[in-house]
């Protein structure tokens, strides 16, 4: 829910607050006269170009999603928005990742995509199933040691405000 929120917030502030602003300053800089030779124009065109594009991915994005609230699954197996420890055979080292949509993921931070071919691997599975997965560098064998739910925007560190929402 939060991240279609946070793309309705952003799509708002583009249309009611970002554009206009946006279009007063190239209006200003057009009363200034020539025009081909007239940077500040220019670069609000620019802008709106920008801006414009911006509007018309988050619309899609807002008429494509679906939102789920993956508080309301048991998560006893791994489903969309599970926090899954795994234990990679070979080298004894633990893995955390959590199953989240495209635009939540952050695979740095250990969000990955339900669409990643480590989260195909883990859907459906349940506490102590082993897996095997082919990955870019040889085939990797896991165990699933935990299965649990934690918010998807309580363990993200990259969340776009306002500030990130204009173009510079």
């Amino acid at each position: 829910m939060e991240g279609y929120d946070l793309l309705v917030e952003e799509f708002k502030f583009l249309l009611e607050v970002e554009k206009p602003k946006t279009a007063e300053e190239k209006l200003v800089a057009a009363a200034q006269g020539d025009r081909s030779e007239n940077a500040d124009y220019h670069a609000a065109k620019e802008k709106l170009r920008f801006i414009d594009k911006r509007l018309f991915y988050l619309n899609s994005m807002i008429e494509k999603s679906q939102i789920i609230d993956p508080s309301s699954y048991s998560h006893d197996k791994v489903s969309f928005g599970s926090t899954v420890t795994i234990l990679n055979i070979e080298s004894g080292e633990e893995e955390r990742y959590t199953l989240c949509g495209v635009l939540e993921s952050e695979p740095e931070n250990g969000l990955i995509s339900i669409h990643s071919p480590i989260a195909k691997a883990l859907i459906g599975k349940e506490i102590d199933d082993d897996f095997k997965i082919n990955l870019p560098k040889g085939k990797k064998e896991y165990e699933i040691l935990e299965i649990e739910y934690k918010n998807i925007f309580s363990l993200k560190k990259n969340i776009r405000t306002k500030t990130d929402f204009t173009f510079h």
